[in-house]
């Protein structure tokens, strides 16, 4: 009969740094959650104490929901459609750039992937002033809005986030054998049924590493949405809704953590969904 051994200390003091790691990193998440069933008073004079009464998260979100100032409802439908429209045109068109730079073994196709890296380190607040320019300049030229319409925004995630999601797809790329694709030239597959039908469906992975680390920037976002829809439009994201409870001399505290917390339900759960693939994609991007 095998006899357990004894664990080792230095094991035992990892997991217990790792359990302190976690609840550190839990914590404000507990702040958001119980402060969300307070009013506005008892969240200033008591931030850490247990709410008198959790009936008041019902009530809050009731509130925040009816809010005519707000608009909840349509603040969500807005941030769906241009979470999920703007990861679909990211994951594709990144996908097929990857592939593009890796397969044409050029000195131009090198150029044009250290520039979508090099792109990644120039900070937004650059770029920002000269992107609302430049989307007037569009608009004055073709008369096609970018400014305060959906077809704005996702332009300008698309643009922003394509350069890291390229990154990711050339080293997933870099490690399907060629081939695979010189067996289907063989077959007679055309070039976009090679992409569509065998490289696409390969990259399952990293497509959901992609989509997990664009979306919850995307969701989470406030600045560009900001820049480029303002407030009081009728294209309204989450994060710009919530920012209407913080008034300049009065802020709604116990109704910000509370859109707060309904704001990071839909993100939990599609990180859930999607966790399994995360380290994989990134792992399998980063050492190819």
């Amino acid at each position: 009969m095998k006899t357990s051994q004894p664990r080792r200390p230095g094991a035992v003091a990892v997991e217990i740094v790792t359990a302190l790691i976690f609840l550190l990193f839990l914590f404000p998440f507990l702040l958001v959650f119980i402060n969300s069933a307070k009013t506005s008073f008892e969240v200033t004079q008591y931030p850490l104490a247990l709410p008198t009464r959790w009936g008041n998260l019902v009530d809050n979100i009731v509130k925040i929901w009816t809010s005519e100032s707000v608009r909840y409802p349509s603040s969500l439908l807005s941030s769906a459609i241009i979470t999920a429209v703007s990861l679909v045109l990211i994951n594709l068109f990144s996908a097929m750039a990857g592939w593009a730079l890796v397969r044409t073994k050029t000195k131009t196709s090198s150029v044009i992937f250290f520039l979508f890296v090099a792109s990644m380190v120039i900070p937004f607040q650059i770029v920002m002033f000269p992107l609302l320019s430049w989307f007037r300049t569009v608009t004055v030229a073709t008369g096609m809005r970018l400014l305060r319409t959906y077809q704005g925004i996702i332009l300008s995630y698309i643009g922003f986030g394509a350069p890291l999601s390229i990154f990711m797809f050339h080293g997933f790329i870099k490690s399907i054998p060629l081939e695979l694709e010189e067996a289907a030239t063989i077959d007679g597959c055309h070039r976009h049924q090679i992409f569509f039908r065998i490289i696409f469906p390969i990259l399952k992975p990293i497509q959901a590493t992609v989509l997990v680390l664009n979306g919850i920037w995307i969701w989470n976002d406030y600045l560009l949405p900001l820049l480029v829809l303002g407030k009081g439009n009728d294209v309204m994201t989450i994060p710009l809704a919530v920012s209407n409870f913080a008034g300049a001399f009065v802020k709604q505290w116990d109704l910000i953590l509370t859109a707060i917390l309904m704001a990071m339900v839909p993100v939990i759960i599609f990180f859930l969904f999607a966790q399994k693939y995360i380290v994989k994609g990134m792992v399998a991007g980063a050492i190819k």
